[in-house]
Formats: C-alpha cells, structure tokens, sequence
C-alpha cells in the first residue's frame, strides 16, 4: 500500500508518474481517469475530480438508459466527485509507473452517491457497527482462462473458445502447472499489489482456475475483489491469453461461481463461535431474505444458468453442515465458523453481494428469525424452497418485498429494479443462435 508520501517520493523519483482513479459501477467495473501523478498530488488529491454520472445509469455497453432517477437526459446528464479513498491506494506492479486509489462518488454538496455500490455496502457496514458487529467476509472467484486473446475471443463471436487446459484439472497439480507461470506472476502481482494471496487451484472444468484472498472487513474485501477482477484481466492480455468471469459461459461448461463466506465480530471476539444465537439468527436471515435479494446476488440474465441440479450451483436454500449441495455451507470451527453463500456466480458485484447478504443477515438478527432444521443428505432432489430460477422471478420477488427496501432505502432499490429490468428486457428482445440452431430449417 501507498501513503501520500511515499507516493510524493516516488513520483519525485520518476518511479510512479500515473495514478489511476477508479470507483465501482452497476456492473462491478472499474471505472475512471489516469492522471498524472503530478496533476494528482498539485489538484485531485484535496479538491477531487469529477466523473459523468451517467456512469451509474448505463448498461453494460454504456448505452445510456431511461428509468434512472440521478441521472438522465432530463437532468441533464451532470458530473458527480470521484473522492479518494486513500487507504486504497497501492502501487499496480502490472502497469509500469502506475499507482491506483479507490474512489466514493459524492454529489457537488459532498453528500453521497447512495446508489453506488460501495456506498451500499458502507451503508450496512455502518448499520452493522451501529449494533456492535464488524462484518467480515471472504469471497472465493473463479474464472475460465482461455487461450484466446480478448479480440480473438470477438472476432470469433466468443464461441469455440479454448480453455487452458483441455481436461477438468479440480486440485489437479500436473494441469495447474501448465498455467503456473501465469497464474504464479497473478499471485505474486496481487501479493505485490497490497492484498494477502492464500492459494490458486484448478477448478472444476477444463481451464477453470480459482485464485483466494486472506478474508477481510467487508469493505476492504469488496475493494479487493474489483481490483483482482479488473487486474487479472490487464496480466491475461498482456500474456496473449484472457480470462473471463461470466457465470456461465458455455451452456456444456460449469459455471464459475463466488462463494461467500461471512461472520460477525465484536471486541475482537467471533460472535458465532459455538454456534450461538446471533449465528443461528444471522443464517435464519440469509434464508428467509435471498429470494428478494436475488437481484443483487445475481444481476445477470446468465447468472441464473449457472443453477442446475448436479453442477456444484446450488438451486435451493437450504442449508447444512459442509454440504456443497445446499445454498448456504456452515464450515470452520470455533473462531473461523462461518457461512458460505454458494449461490453468487462470478459475474456478481461484490459490494451488491455482500451488502445484501450482511442486511439479510442483520434482519434476522434484529427480528431474531428462527433457523429452520439442518438439511443433509442431496439438496437438490429436496422441497427445500427454490432459489429465483430466472432474473424474471428475482425482480418480482424485489417488487413485492420489503425487506430490501427497509434495508437499503426507495431509491437504491428502485435504482437496481431498474437495472434489472432493462437487462431482462433487453434479452427479451434477442433472437439467440439457440433459436435459429433450433428452427431456421426445422421450425
């Protein structure tokens, strides 16, 4: 990590002459300017720099979008501040001369941007520590890396992609070493970069990888997370190779999951140690609320394909003892016991995930929601309650609840309805290659 002074030294020293500044949008990008580490450290580092808020209305091919109500045409499309975060700032090994530091969004009178995902999560966080508990989590990502650079993988309409490795490699440590030089210089880069690598393996489908970071606040883990995100895909094309992190990106492949794990601290003590009350509690909300947080734990029409009986993606909600079936794992003992939400694939946005998975969990708490029997044995072939099947089901089960409303306010989740509206409607209005596959002669 970098302090302001450290970063004046090395820009005196000609080490660092760029700084990126970036924040988080709907989709979990980063977003922002490069700057001169002289404009940086003269001008943006006590007065700021603005950004187009449409930034946070856009879809995912920044196609302006109506329905948004902080920003449109109407109003004219204005600037927000990008306020650094300085204790986000750090060197980026992979970039040559560059530092980055995180950002808040802020309106021109300093209040914040509420529908911004780190702000959502800060919120619960906020809300969190207000009852006396610090939030801490862990995400587990996985991805495909594929041989293809990222234009080889358009030009050929993403399709007949090459994994890594042709075979399923899960633990395998022959396979992985083929990709270790990539995968070993994204461990050591990260390290580099100011967070904690615990391990990389192979996951479960030819070329699928999963790379972990030592768990954190929610916060800093959320900031990690999109860093990573953003910088694995910068080091795959620089090495003539990509990475991608949808959910599903095949319908004959696996999908890549982000397994979430989550416990509460207070006073330096694991308050779910020994399984007490405040953990039952907390677990009772993530079950009783997922379905109307759906929509933040799975933004993404592709999100839902990952959910299928026997793919590793859970399909209910129920919950059991180290049960990979089940959508929500209980493992570690004493201090590390914790909940592991196997339900957010890749593609989620972390501060969204987290930010739902902490309210529901608050909810629980604070409404001491009892938690229904272990299950055991195969959750899929269960009648445990079904987790939304389609982004459809997730944007009404949102309409029609009350809990995210109370949680996050009107106008973060009318914000996010909105986004998934326009992401359902949008598919609505595709004709697929699975159509015309199907009946371009035959229909």
């Amino acid at each position: 990590m970098l302090t302001m002074e450290q970063l004046r030294v090395e820009a005196s020293e000609d080490n660092i002459d760029t700084v990126v500044l970036a924040f988080t949008d709907m989709q979990g990008r980063l977003q922002g300017k490069r700057l001169s580490a002289e404009f940086f450290l003269e001008e943006v580092a006590e007065h700021y720099s603005e950004g187009c808020n449409y930034l946070l209305a856009v879809d995912v091919d920044m196609n302006t979008v109506d329905g948004y109500a902080m920003s449109s045409w109407e109003r004219g499309y204005g600037d927000f501040s990008m306020v650094p975060d300085f204790a986000t700032m750090r060197r980026i090994p992979w970039l040559e001369g560059t530092a980055l530091v995180l950002c808040d969004v802020a309106w021109n009178d300093g209040t914040p941007v509420r529908p911004s995902p780190r702000q959502v999560l800060k919120a619960q966080v906020e809300r969190a520590r207000a009852l006396g508990y610090e939030a801490m989590f862990g995400s587990e990502l996985e991805f495909f890396l594929i041989k293809q650079t990222y234009a080889e993988a358009h030009a050929q309409h993403y399709r007949d992609l090459t994994p890594s490795v042709p075979y399923i490699l899960d633990y395998h440590i022959l396979a992985t070493s083929y990709d270790e030089p990539f995968i070993r210089s994204v461990r050591n880069n990260m390290q580099a970069a100011g967070m904690r690598v615990e391990t990389s393996k192979g996951e479960a489908w030819p070329g699928q990888q999963e790379l972990n970071f030592r768990y954190s606040d929610a916060v800093t883990m959320a900031d990690n997370h999109v860093i990573y995100k953003n910088g694995i895909k910068e080091m795959a094309q620089q090495s003539g190779q990509s990475v991608t992190f949808m959910a599903k990106p095949d319908h004959t492949w696996i999908g890549s999951s982000c397994h979430i794990h989550s416990s509460l601290w207070g006073d330096g003590n694991a308050l779910f140690s020994g399984e007490s009350p405040l953990f039952k509690h907390y677990l009772a909300g993530l079950i009783s609320c997922a379905d109307e947080f759906a929509v933040f734990l799975a933004p993404n029409i592709n999100s839902y394909k990952r959910y299928a009986a026997g793919s590793w993606a859970p399909t209910t909600l129920a919950w059991g003892y180290d049960n990979r079936t089940c959508g929500f794992r209980v493992v570690g003992h004493g201090k590390a016991l914790r909940v592991e939400c196997r339900i957010p694939g890749a593609d989620a946005n972390p501060y969204l995930a987290f930010a739902a998975l902490l309210a529901a969990g608050l909810h629980g708490i604070e409404h001491q929601l009892e938690l229904p029997p272990v299950f055991t044995g195969n959750a899929y072939e269960s009648d445990v309650k079904r987790f939304p099947h389609t982004l459809n089901e997730a944007i009404h089960a949102l309409e029609h609840g009350k809990v995210a409303r109370s949680a996050f306010g009107d106008d973060v989740v009318d914000h996010y309805l909105n986004y998934a509206r326009t992401e359902q409607q949008l598919f609505d209005k595709v004709v697929t290659c699975y159509e015309r596959e199907r009946f371009f002669e035959r229909g």
